[in-house]
C-alpha cells in the first residue's frame, strides 16, 4: 500500500507534463507549405499572445469585396527575437498598411502562416525560420 501512493502520484505528474506536448500543433498538419500568399492590405487587430501571436488584416479583392485575414505568427518572445516588440507593437498598429509574405491554410479558410512582413516605412520582419521543421 505504501508503493502504491507514490507510483500513482507519479504517472499522473507524468500525464500532467505530456498533455501540453500533446496539445501542439505541427506546421504541416494546419498550412500547405507549397502554397505561398502575398497580400497586402490594412492592419485591424495585432494580438500578442502565447503560444502563438495573430495578425488580422483586410484587404480589397480583385472586384472591391473588402476580405478578412488572419495570420499566425510566432509567440510574443520569437516576435521579440525577429525585431518585433510588444512594447510599440513592433510597429504593427491598426490601420497601417502592410504587405505579409505566407502560406496558406490547409482547409481553405482565410488563414495563413506569417513568413514574413513589410512595414509602411520599409522595414521588413521576418518571423519565419528557414526549416519549417523547425530543427
Amino acid at each position: 500500500m505504501n508503493l502504491r501512493l507514490p507510483a500513482i502520484s507519479a504517472i499522473l505528474v507524468l500525464i500532467v507534463m505530456v498533455v501540453p506536448l500533446l496539445a501542439h500543433h505541427s506546421v504541416q498538419a494546419q498550412f500547405d507549405l507549397n502554397k505561398p500568399i502575398t497580400l497586402t492590405g490594412k492592419i485591424t487587430k495585432v494580438e500578442w499572445i502565447n503560444p502563438h501571436s495573430y495578425l488580422l488584416m483586410e484587404f480589397s479583392d480583385d472586384k472591391g469585396n473588402v476580405k478578412r485575414w488572419a495570420f499566425e505568427m510566432a509567440g510574443p518572445g520569437a516576435l521579440r527575437k525577429s525585431g518585433l516588440s510588444r512594447a510599440d507593437r513592433g510597429g504593427l498598429k491598426a490601420g497601417d498598411v502592410v504587405t505579409v509574405n505566407g502560406v496558406l491554410a490547409k482547409d481553405g479558410s482565410d488563414l495563413g502562416l506569417l513568413k514574413d512582413i513589410k512595414l509602411p516605412d520599409g522595414r521588413v520582419f521576418t518571423v519565419w525560420t528557414n526549416d519549417p521543421y523547425a530543427r
